[in-house]
């Protein structure tokens, strides 16, 4: 080899490397796994163009107890649980209903109530389903035993983004890790949005109701579930035992019976709503006038 050979070689070196250098700066680095003993709930982070696991310090520390007029779906996801913690098989599972009636709180309270057996929980919103597989990648050999936690899920007709939760339920060449487990949460039983007209789609063949491919694809997300928990709107009755309840955990004086029942119907009318979560926030508005009334 010539000098003037290896001079334009090392000069060719020299610019693939600049190059190189340049693009570790656009191009998004593995993700690092967390400090694992620092908190029991983390959450799944996009900055810039790295992807990271960032500890909750402070959970929210709701217990299943505290939860009322939920025991039938209390206990369906508290076995469902105690299963995958104890290392026996269990399912994935779609908490889906109405608003406000405690299929996030329910979540949490699993966390809670089992984090000392191991559990750990990992919330990922949905603009972040893409970066599961990265996410799977740092809890695969892990001891502690790993919810995925996407709340309020739902997805639009044209969102594709749903395709990457399908591939870690079920239907990956790569197979779930044992140790971990997805928990939703959905207003829509099947995630998706469903329009009249999918329904004319529908065939009968032979005395058998054959979907069209529009609704079969919506049902197959869904179905990808293997435990389905659904809530209900609250009755009156189960509304006020829900505010009973808040307000003794609050402290509050319930004597005035009658006045509390009264302007807690008022403010579920206000609310369009008798759900769980607006007796929390009435239970909250009647203690704190009443730390006011007190002085």
């Amino acid at each position: 080899m010539d000098a003037r050979t290896e001079t334009n070689l090392d000069s060719l070196l020299q610019r693939a490397e600049s190059v190189l250098q340049r693009l570790e700066h656009v191009l998004p680095a593995p993700p690092t796994a967390p400090d694992w003993d620092a908190a029991i709930a983390f959450r799944w982070r996009r900055r810039a163009q790295h992807g990271l696991l960032e500890p909750v310090r402070h959970p929210h520390e709701l217990r299943p107890e505290q939860l009322r007029n939920v025991d039938r779906q209390r206990d369906l996801l508290e076995r469902n649980t105690r299963q995958f913690v104890r290392g026996l098989p269990a399912n994935n599972a779609l908490l889906w209903g109405s608003r406000g009636t405690g299929k996030s709180s329910l979540v949490k309270a699993m966390l809670n109530a089992h984090a000392p057996e191991g559990l750990r929980l990992i919330q990922v919103d949905k603009d972040e389903l893409v970066d599961l597989p990265d996410i799977l990648d740092l809890v695969w050999d892990r001891p502690e035993r790993f919810i995925l936690f996407c709340d309020d899920l739902s997805f639009e007709a044209d969102d594709g983004s749903y395709k990457a939760l399908k591939a870690v339920l079920d239907g990956s060449v790569t197979a779930a890790p044992d140790n971990v487990l997805v928990y939703a949460t959905s207003n829509r039983r099947h995630l998706l949005p469903e329009y009249l007209t999918e329904n004319e789609e529908a065939r009968n063949i032979e005395g058998e109701i054959h979907h069209g491919e529009a609704v079969e694809e919506k049902i197959s997300l869904s179905e990808r579930f293997g435990l389905w928990v659904s809530f209900h709107p609250f009755s009156q009755d189960a509304y006020l035992d829900i505010v009973w309840s808040w307000l003794r955990e609050l402290g509050a004086a319930t004597d005035d019976v009658e006045r509390i029942r009264e302007e807690a119907l008022r403010y579920a009318l206000g609310r369009g709503s008798r759900s769980g979560r607006v007796a929390w926030q009435f239970a909250r508005d009647w203690a704190g006038r009443q730390g006011l009334e007190r002085g």
